[in-house]
């Protein structure tokens, strides 16, 4: 009986499926970041921990309109990178000014959807949308066959 290792049971399979498991992690993690900007905003979806903020109340509202609008344009694919950017930014000043003071570590003070949000934005913003983006911000990638217009100079033999 032949003993396969699991990297030679998948082959390439998450090679090929990497793309779209970055689009899919992009779209649910926007989707759940959009329903807090929009819980908070609107009081609904069970509405928010601390009520619906005044119209430009700081930081409460100002983050709620980051979650709306950053949230919607990470799940269509939309400058991707940099709401995703902004998304994290966002949650990273929430962690560090709301939660950290009280305890140091997330579990202790409640901030682990803050860390676990601004964690996965910094995430997309680094790796890009993936699959199912409206505007494909990936960056590009190098030709795969060799420019015939121009002629290669033969190597030289090291001395």
């Amino acid at each position: 009986m032949r003993s396969e290792t699991p990297a030679g049971l998948l082959g390439d399979l998450p090679d090929r499926g990497r793309e779209h498991v970055i689009g899919l992690f992009r779209m649910v993690v926007a989707l759940m970041f959009t329903c807090h900007g929009i819980a908070t905003l609107f009081d609904v979806l069970g509405g928010s921990y601390s009520g619906t903020p005044d119209f430009a109340e700081w930081p409460t509202w100002w983050a709620s309109v980051i979650q709306l609008v950053g949230g919607t344009l990470v799940f269509l694919g939309l400058g991707t990178r940099s709401a995703a950017l902004v998304c994290s930014g966002s949650m990273a000043y929430a962690y560090f000014t709301k939660h950290q003071p009280d305890a140091l570590f997330p579990i202790e003070n409640g901030g682990e959807a803050a860390a676990m949000f601004c964690w996965s934005f910094l995430l997309v913003a680094a790796l890009g949308p993936g699959r199912w983006a409206l505007v494909g911000d990936r960056p590009a990638r190098a030709a795969t066959t060799p420019d015939r217009t121009t002629e290669q100079a033969p190597a030289t033999p090291a001395p």
